[in-house]
């Protein structure tokens, strides 16, 4: 198994992938991704006034939906390291008619910028199977979480089939990559295959969940098992 990329090298493909991530998110997944961020969104718990954070925010879609479920008088973070993610997620935010409040904040998921105990729910999209110490983020997270809290992490996921295995190859080869390289970024997204050949599959982010010190812990296979969401709680 591979080791992951340096965070700069990650970090400078995220950069560059900004302006085309929410279109490729919806072509190549054929809207699926707003249904399988609905469902984290639902299993965070996140709930009318509380203070949440999404974690590797991208260009917001989750934040925006922990926005809407705490409502007005809930709290909203949205971290990423990414620059130019950030900047289009702050830019989406802005061109709605219901102002959310959401505050953006540019950080490194492994070195969190705010006090223990500090969240009611998280959630992770697509950013677990690229940080470059796993456990090291599960800890962080563990950390901020308030005790009772959840977080909700979804990601793509190994399926145990061979044959959805073996479908999951075909569209990532013969789709997603020849995709972008019609806009430039045949390497950027040539990226998302050793990533996930990296990436712990549901078993054993559970395990690593758990030894962190989260207790209540379930990996949910979905979309065939080639997507999960992780979900997983801080003890009382």
């Amino acid at each position: 198994m591979s080791s992951s990329p340096p965070a700069e090298t990650i970090q400078a493909i995220f950069n560059r992938i900004a302006p085309v991530y929410n279109q490729f998110n919806d072509g190549l997944s054929f809207g699926m991704h707003r249904v399988w961020k609905q469902m984290a969104v639902s299993w965070s718990n996140a709930a009318a006034g509380d203070t949440c954070l999404d974690l590797c925010c991208g260009s917001g879609d989750l934040a925006r939906l922990l926005a809407q479920r705490v409502g007005a008088t809930g709290q909203v973070y949205g971290l990423d390291f990414s620059t130019e993610l950030l900047a289009i997620a702050h830019q989406q935010t802005q061109q709605r008619v219901q102002p959310l409040s959401i505050t953006w904040v540019e950080g490194d998921a492994l070195n969190l910028p705010f006090e223990a105990n500090t969240f009611d729910a998280v959630t992770m999209g697509y950013g677990l199977r690229n940080v470059v110490d796993i456990p090291a983020s599960l800890r962080e997270l563990h950390r901020v979480l308030k005790p009772g809290a959840t977080a909700a992490i979804l990601d793509f996921h190994r399926p145990r089939s061979v044959a959805v295995q073996a479908f999951q190859q075909w569209y990532l080869d013969t789709l997603v990559v020849p995709m972008a390289a019609r806009f430039g970024m045949r390497e950027e997204y040539a990226y998302i295959a050793p990533s996930l050949e990296r990436f712990p599959i549901g078993s054993q982010q559970v395990r690593l969940a758990q030894s962190v010190g989260f207790g209540e812990v379930v990996h949910y296979a979905i979309a065939g098992g080639m997507m999960g969401i992780l979900v997983a709680t801080k003890p009382q």
